[in-house]
């Protein structure tokens, strides 16, 4: 472990993170909200001047070039946790506690959407702007904006991608990840420009029709609303924002294919595009008829409500039409399955990903074949291609580990609250980066009310559903602190 080059390259992060406080900077001018320049210009100088003194000692190109994967890991992980620590900084301007300010925080980089919040008009404009814009760079990730804007980190950018936004078919745009990362930023950045455009053609102003979108193609689900999409009572809206959420849950480099060679039609050929869309229809199908069944929905309504339930879900965007806690006990099963799907790989949205549950249903076809005939040979192939069986076993090892990760969230939010629901439905939401959970902080509700060592525990729980698990796994190994 070279500990210089890792202190210089996240050096070079912090700098360039402080220099885009410039931009709620800017926001607040807009707003006429000038005297919120503080907390944002404050934590902006002190970023940079950490960054400073993160790359006093200087490395060259070479040792830059020739980053281990073990390096790579830990950069991506300390990127994730100064990048969380440095966006609290913020909140504490507005009284809100340490804690308090690292699980906004957190929760917004890592495009979770809970929220402690309780009175929405005690917070400026600004600091709500500020609060989507971190969603918006924590979606696409932060480690991939620096590797499509920064040259240094060109050829080291490909072990750090992988890091930070694994895909599990370790598939690749292009042969040179500088041009990947600047293609999904800029696919990224139209989604978003497009959805602003939509949502004021909707009826919203340009201040929530950007926060809107920042949350929506991020999957992240924070609004400057206190009771989300709701609040602004208009089926235009929603529709819209539907419609996003579900475009953010593709796999962006499938577009970026479609894009490049002008067949957009090849976007139906992914069998993880159509399994995702499979189930999208067959979950709001279901939720609808229980909700006309069960609580006695019109059926615009539940077809309306829940489209936008599952896709908010399974995208882990986090949005609300509608209080689920209220709903009957079948429709709530029905939408807790979405806590566990997440959208496609390679797109904003957390959880296990569509791709990981393909891999699951042949994987254990593979196994009962086997059964039956031992000696036959059974390749898995997703997309087409043959799986290797290195990829195999690190499908296979997340899943493990993911469930195990659950399970210790579980346990210990159940021994500090005394509360089966908040346990189970709070561990899955913060892991899965999905937002709202079921109990006293459902869609509409304030994660504030949870003990402190809860929050806690979600915060970790964010970070390493974020991470999808290996990074943090990989700190916990002693072997990979040594020189």
């Amino acid at each position: 472990m070279r500990y210089s080059i890792i202190f210089n390259i996240l050096g070079t992060f912090l700098k360039h993170i402080g220099a885009l406080f410039i931009v709620p900077i800017i926001a607040a001018f807009f707003l006429n909200e000038s005297k919120e320049i503080i907390p944002f210009l404050i934590t902006g100088i002190f970023t940079i001047a950490l960054g400073f003194l993160f790359t006093i000692k200087k490395v060259n190109q070479k040792e830059v070039d020739n980053i281990k994967k073990t390096e790579s890991l830990t950069i991506v992980f300390f990127s994730w946790v100064l990048f969380a620590l440095i966006y609290s900084i913020p909140y504490l301007f507005y009284n809100m506690s340490f804690t308090n300010a690292c699980f906004e925080s957190m929760s917004g980089i890592t495009t979770t959407g809970a929220t402690i919040m309780q009175d929405f008009s005690l917070y400026p404009k600004t600091l709500f702007f500020f609060r989507s814009l971190s969603q918006w760079l924590g979606g696409m990730g932060i480690v991939v904006l620096f590797i499509a804007v920064l040259p240094r980190i060109a050829v080291a950018g490909r072990q750090m991608f992988y890091a930070e936004a694994p895909v599990p078919t370790q598939d690749k745009a292009t042969p040179r990840i500088r041009y990947t990362a600047s293609w999904l930023w800029a696919i990224y950045l139209t989604y978003t420009i497009l959805e602003i455009i939509a949502l004021k053609f909707c009826g919203l102003d340009l201040y929530h029709a950007t926060i809107t979108s920042f949350s929506t193609i991020a999957t992240g689900g924070l609004s400057a609303m206190p009771n989300s999409i709701i609040d602004y009572n208009n089926t235009k809206v929603t529709i819209c924002v539907l419609l996003f959420m579900f475009l953010a849950g593709i796999n962006y480099i499938i577009i970026y294919r479609c894009i490049k060679n002008k067949k957009p039609a090849a976007l139906f050929k992914s069998e993880e595009l159509k399994i995702y869309t499979l189930t999208t229809i067959i979950l709001s199908l279901l939720l609808a008829f229980s909700l006309i069944l069960n609580s006695h929905y019109s059926i615009k309504d539940a077809f309306i409500n829940s489209s936008f339930e599952i896709i908010t879900t399974m995208t882990t965007t986090g949005f609300a039409v509608d209080n689920y806690v209220k709903w009957d006990i079948v429709s709530k099963i029905i939408l807790f399955l979405a806590f566990f799907t997440g959208g496609c790989a390679a797109s904003t949205s957390g959880g296990i990903k569509i791709i990981r549950w393909v891999f699951i249903a042949k994987y254990l076809k593979r196994e009962l074949n086997k059964i039956i005939h031992p000696q036959g040979v059974y390749p898995i192939k997703l997309e087409g291609s043959a799986i290797a069986s290195d990829i195999i076993s690190q499908m296979v090892a997340f899943l493990i580990f993911y469930f195990l990760i659950y399970a210790i969230g579980v346990l210990l939010i159940l021994l500090i609250e005394k509360n089966a629901v908040i346990a189970f439905s709070t561990s899955i939401t913060a892991l899965g980066n999905v937002g709202p959970a079921y109990g006293i902080v459902g869609p509409l509700d304030s994660f504030a009310i949870l003990h402190t060592s809860t929050r806690w525990i979600l915060i970790l729980l964010m970070l390493i559903g974020r991470l999808e698990i290996i990074p943090f796994l990989a700190i916990l190994n002693k072997d990979l602190w040594k020189n």
